[in-house]
């Protein structure tokens, strides 16, 4: 399966919501359609905003694929990464268990992540 995404360029930043599962599966190819995102926009990207409101499910796939997103945005020209992820649901555990949020941005609501 491939993972097309459909980025929202706002003022201030680029928003790409990731699918309602990340796994073995699909992991690969989520990482390299956000990646595509942010080398097409590589010239004027500075805030990456990553949507997995709508995510139910990511195992450590998905803690791969965002950390690698991660580094690849703090190469010259820096972009910041932000995450949102419902604070009741499983990603937002997982990102809490493997220590993800130590070392990227997760909010709890989309307008705040943008806004912030």
């Amino acid at each position: 399966m491939t993972f097309s995404p459909t980025p929202r360029d706002l003022p201030n930043c680029t928003l790409v919501t990731l699918p309602a599962d990340i796994d073995i599966s699909n992991a690969d190819s989520v990482y390299a359609g956000t990646m595509g995102v942010v080398n097409t926009r590589k010239d004027r990207l500075r805030l990456l905003v990553l949507n997995l409101t709508g995510t139910e499910f990511m195992d450590s796939q998905g803690v791969r694929l965002i950390n690698e997103v991660r580094e690849q945005l703090h190469r010259p020209p820096r972009t910041e990464l932000r995450v949102v992820a419902r604070p009741e649901g499983l990603v937002s555990r997982v990102l809490e268990l493997t220590g993800l949020r130590r070392d990227v941005a997760v909010y709890d609501d989309l307008a705040e992540a943008i806004e912030s």
